[in-house]
């Protein structure tokens, strides 16, 4: 016999999926997509017998490193296990072509194919896509690429020919991200995307670095400079200049603390702050103690 007060609490639940959770479509009825991968499949979920799942996937590494394919290998598998599903790819680089999707074994005939412009673009139209898709309807997304779409200020400030860092980007990722995973997730719908990762975060090149020697200028710095660093004093092992660095993603800005001293660095530089924990320079609130 079900408990009365669970009975009641459900039923006057607004929520459409609302259910006991032992008897909740959202474990009994999870889709799993096997790839043709063996170590994709573990990668997604632990098993070779694996695969993909409803949510949020993404695919980040450096330029060339196949991530792109990876997806497709996602849409593939989807669009083998059910015959009658679709693929909906959001596109900011223009690189995949129907010849590219028949060469990996898909058919572009059921590929719906959405040129985006701008974050905002990306938004509005996936939060109004999944608005109108079933449970039981087969609909896999992709987003290639999250690392090379702009954001609507970015191309209004170039239009409008002001040169200056922006700072909402990062959080207009943040937000589409909150928006759509309960709905990919509620609904079954995977969805894989396509991000770039960089080889180091960036200080201006006058910043000052504390060091063995004293203070020293951060494009000065060289192979076996002894520098502090939050766990002590440390070899320097590398250094990356302006030449190697890819600066596409970044969004560069100026944080001044209370003493005066201003760092110049891309927004996502981490800074160590009060409770030993790492932020972004991006996500730095004002009053927060720096260590």
């Amino acid at each position: 016999m079900k408990n009365n007060l669970l009975e009641r609490v459900l039923k006057n639940s607004p929520t459409k999926h609302a259910s006991i959770l032992s008897e909740s479509e959202f474990f009994k009825d999870k889709d799993i997509i096997p790839t043709d991968l063996p170590i994709l499949n573990i990668a997604f979920s632990g098993s070779v017998d694996g695969g993909l799942s409803s949510g949020l996937t993404i695919f980040a590494g450096q330029s060339k490193s196949f991530k792109t394919l990876l997806g497709l290998l996602c849409i593939k598998a989807y669009l083998d296990k059910y015959s009658e599903s679709i693929a909906v790819l959001y596109d900011s680089e223009g690189g995949i072509t129907p010849e590219y999707l028949m060469s990996n074994g898909i058919d572009p005939t059921r590929i719906i194919h959405i040129p985006i412009e701008h974050i905002e673009m990306l938004k509005f139209d996936m939060v109004k896509t999944l608005k109108e898709i079933d449970r039981k309807d087969k609909v896999i997304m992709m987003i290639d690429s999250i690392g090379n779409t702009a954001s609507l200020k970015e191309l209004d400030d170039a239009e409008n020919e002001k040169s200056v860092a922006e700072m909402q980007r990062a959080k207009s990722l943040k937000a589409l991200f909150r928006m759509i995973t309960p709905s990919l997730i509620s609904k079954d719908v995977p969805c894989v995307a396509v991000a770039h990762t960089y080889n180091t975060m960036c200080l201006a090149g006058d910043t000052l670095i504390k060091t063995t020697q004293g203070l020293k200028e951060i494009r000065k710095i060289e192979v076996g400079d002894i520098v502090f660093t939050h766990k002590g004093s440390a070899p320097v092992t590398k250094t990356f200049g302006p030449d190697v660095l890819d600066p596409s993603g970044k969004q560069f800005m100026e944080l001044e603390f209370d003493d005066g001293s201003i760092v110049k660095c891309t927004h996502d530089h981490k800074f160590l702050i009060e409770g030993d924990k790492w932020v972004e320079a991006n996500d730095i609130i004002l009053g927060q103690m720096m260590k």
